[in-house]
């Protein structure tokens, strides 16, 4: 038991000491990319999550807080992300690589009753951190560069619990608390001027929303289950504070900005920030074998500030399926037909909207779970791997093609940590 317990400390230490979350330049507008993508079981089967109850004991969804009927331990998870972007652009035949690798989740779920559980956890929602640089040569010769560059991001804190009414019929709330700042500058000069003319934004963010969810599971003929869930989230109720800054200023040696002088400053409160969300899906699967499952997602679209203007999001959906299926963890002869192999895809028509573009993407996602102990099929700490291939954009009307690789990995230890013994 011990030896398996610091793993998760070692693997959070390397993911906090290695944060640096890079973006596509998609990643400037409103929050940025938004990472929030629950664990990497439900990742690697393309997000199906509304529907989804893990047949076996030692998991909690977050994304639907009802759908935990089966959690009996408690599950302490740590889990990080590598990402690989793939950049190409028809705009002087540019490409560009960024990698990074991050803490993507940490979590801790345990029941208070046979009906009641309960999960708190922590996660990035979303980063910006990105640099583009633009040339324009004028008819006269004069050269216009433009530099857009921004960085920060949010974290969110959440908080679940799901209450089985029934052997068949759950529901469940979270609430999520957004926390962070974002910072974007677009600077302009030209080789006929002297100074630089900066329009800066820059957002603070203290807010949270709710999440209601809902799950029911009926037993069929042959160990088979069918699924149904849904889920709601209310749009924040917290604020973002804003400030605008347009101004004229040039850098002296040391990057040092001098010489500054105001043409306008502004400063707001915003609520727009987290849209309203609405998730229904469907499963079927086999007790202890197999499940397939496949959902759809809608955002609704808001309206924020970006470099002092309106920027509007989109109204956006996503349609995900994938599943898993274990060849039989009662087979202690045989490791690998006690791994969990995962599989999924997903396609989502993005809340961007770029000179008369979607941004849109798809993916093709899978994975495994290798479990730790070799003599109970009850518990299943064990080691979650996932891996996510996908393209996000184009390179229609001068916009930008994003291929991506992202690796998974995450440790899940599970026991009974917090049970009264009975027997000594």
């Amino acid at each position: 038991m011990k030896r398996f317990f610091v793993l998760p400390i070692i693997a959070a230490g390397y993911f906090i000491n290695a944060q640096s979350i890079g973006n596509s330049p998609y990643a400037a507008f409103g929050i940025g990319d938004v990472k929030y993508d629950n664990t990497v079981d439900i990742n690697s089967m393309g997000g199906v999550s509304t529907a989804y109850v893990w047949d076996f004991n030692n998991s909690f969804n977050f994304s639907n807080p009802a759908a935990n009927k089966n959690l009996g331990l408690t599950s302490f998870k740590v889990e990080g992300t590598n990402e690989n972007n793939f950049f190409k652009s028809d705009y002087n035949d540019a490409n560009s690589t960024k990698h990074s690798t991050y803490l993507s989740n940490i979590s801790l779920a345990f029941p208070l009753s046979p009906k009641v559980k309960f999960g708190l956890g922590y996660q990035p929602y979303s980063s910006k951190k990105y640099e583009v640089l633009t040339e324009e040569k004028n008819e006269n010769g004069d050269i216009t560069a433009s530099s857009f560059r921004g960085e920060g991001g949010l974290n969110m804190i959440q908080a679940a619990f799901s209450y089985q009414i029934s052997p068949e019929f759950a529901l469940g709330a979270r609430t999520n608390f957004y926390f962070g700042n974002l910072y974007d500058i677009n600077e302009v000069t030209a080789s006929n001027a002297e100074l630089i003319n900066g329009y800066e934004t820059r957002n603070k963010i203290k807010t949270f929303n709710f999440t209601l969810g809902t799950a029911y599971q009926k037993a069929l003929e042959k160990d088979k289950k069918l699924t149904f869930g849904a889920t709601y989230s209310f749009g924040n109720t917290g604020q973002m504070e804003s400030t605008y800054k347009n101004s004229t200023y040039f850098y002296a040696p040391g990057k040092i900005k001098t010489n500054e002088s105001i043409i306008e400053e502004s400063a707001s409160e915003d609520k727009n920030l987290i849209p309203m969300e609405v998730s229904v899906g469907a499963g079927l699967g086999k007790d202890g074998k197999w499940f397939a499952g496949t959902q759809v997602d809608y955002k609704k679209g808001e309206t924020v500030q970006y470099l002092g203007q309106p920027f509007s999001y989109q109204d956006s959906y996503k349609i995900s399926a994938g599943g898993w299926f274990i060849p039989n963890f009662n087979n202690f002869r045989s490791y690998f037909s006690r791994v969990t192999y995962r599989y999924g895809a997903y396609y989502e028509k993005g809340n961007l909207q770029l000179n008369g573009t979607d941004i849109n993407q798809f993916a093709i996602t899978g994975g495994m779970h290798f479990p730790f102990d070799s003599n109970s099929a009850s518990r299943m700490s064990g080691i979650d791997l996932g891996l996510e291939l996908g393209k996000r954009g184009t390179l229609e009307n001068n916009l930008i093609s994003q291929n991506f690789i992202n690796l998974r990995i995450g440790i899940n230890f599970a026991d009974k940590w917090f049970n009264k013994r009975l027997y000594d």
